[in-house]
């Protein structure tokens, strides 16, 4: 007991330490993506068919760009056509192979997580150790002929990190990750490390969740994958936390367009490891302005512009009403658009929540109005 308690206190001494001298400006950007997560309306209350249809288009856009920060020279479009069975010949059999396994894959990562289960005890959610890590690697690299006799399994050899230029050509190597035989032990420490700050919850776990992106990214344990991979958990441990807009903005997209400062954000804090100074103040920087950027794109969807396209056809017809009347009840939008009062309730309650209406009064006697 003696052991493990110290081995808690080393942890979080370490992970202190790392997050000292903090610029108050990543602070602010914490508080700000908490704020506007806070503002996120879940599936419940919005239109499934809308949330469906985001969904799919997100799933296009982030295969298009995670596979494409890592050389795959496909468009969204072009996914679109392989996923729907489409034959395109002029692209490498690689290429359309990893596709389809980070499509399937971040899928099944937004499946596990819908927004009323999103939540849920640690029992129905999904595991982070390193067997569920392992598992999505095998899910990731199913279809790819080549990888079949590596899939689920740590590294066996030297796995250089490279960039890729807009035509998928390696223009350089960014850093070497940890060498192959410590790498089992790397992976240990950083899943007993980052589950044991996650549960102690005395720091932000967005803070824990960077952290653990960047020391998995620096020690790069599968022999090809990694960068998909680190993905696939960010838009996992996102959700797990609470992000619940991720199906709906694409992740990997905004990281794509800032693909130059997100290698040299990894590189400038992959590099201070191990020193005195460790300084993960690069990373933290970056990751929170993309989600930041994120979150903001999320709460887009529910403004004026958007708000017809997040609603069903019924509470489109509820909200309609008020573009005519000042002021009305229950009863009266109900006889007037000829909508069962139930529904008309809910509707009433999602119009609320999206703050497009206001209640005056309380109870049977309660009056909407067009805010």
């Amino acid at each position: 007991m003696a052991k493990k308690q110290q081995k808690n206190s080393n942890i979080a001494s370490k992970f202190s330490k790392r997050l000292d001298n903090i610029p108050a400006e990543i602070i602010s950007k914490i508080a700000k993506i908490d704020e506007l997560k806070g503002s996120w309306i879940t599936g419940s209350q919005l239109s499934p068919q809308v949330l469906g249809r985001l969904k799919r288009s997100v799933l296009i856009t982030s295969t298009g760009a995670s596979t494409r920060i890592e050389g795959v020279k496909l468009s969204d479009e072009d996914i679109e056509k392989v996923m729907r069975g489409v034959n395109i010949q002029k692209f490498a059999d690689r290429d359309k192979q990893e596709v389809r396994g980070y499509y399937e894959l971040l899928e099944n990562i937004f499946n596990s997580c819908p927004p009323a289960k999103a939540l849920a005890s640690e029992g129905k959610r999904l595991k982070f150790n390193e067997n569920s890590i392992k598992h999505f690697h095998k899910e990731l690299l199913k279809y790819s002929s080549k990888d079949q006799g590596h899939l689920g399994e740590y590294k066996f050899g030297e796995n250089k990190v490279v960039a890729y230029d807009q035509e998928g050509k390696e223009i350089g190597v960014i850093f070497n990750p940890t060498s192959p035989h410590l790498t089992p032990k790397e992976m240990m420490e950083l899943m007993e490390s980052t589950n044991f700050l996650l549960a102690e919850k005395k720091y932000h776990p967005l803070l824990v969740l960077a952290n653990f992106l960047v020391e998995f990214l620096k020690i790069h344990p599968f022999q090809d994958g990694n960068g998909r991979i680190s993905r696939i958990l960010t838009n996992l441990l996102l959700l797990q936390n609470g992000y619940l807009y991720m199906p709906y903005v694409s992740h990997e997209k905004l990281v794509e367009d800032n693909k130059a400062d997100y290698y040299l954000a990894l590189r400038r804090s992959q590099k201070t490891f191990g020193t005195k100074n460790e300084d993960i103040t690069p990373w933290l920087d970056f990751f929170f302005a993309i989600l930041l950027e994120q979150s903001q794109l999320a709460l887009e969807l529910l403004s004026k512009e958007n708000i017809e396209k997040l609603l069903s056809e019924k509470q489109l017809a509820v909200w309609m009403f008020f573009q005519q009347i000042e002021v009305a009840g229950t009863g009266e939008i109900a006889k007037e658009t000829n909508i069962p009062r139930p529904t008309v309730k809910q509707a009433l309650e999602v119009l609320l929540k999206l703050k497009k209406i206001e209640r005056i009064g309380l109870g049977r006697s309660a009056r909407y109005r067009k805010v």
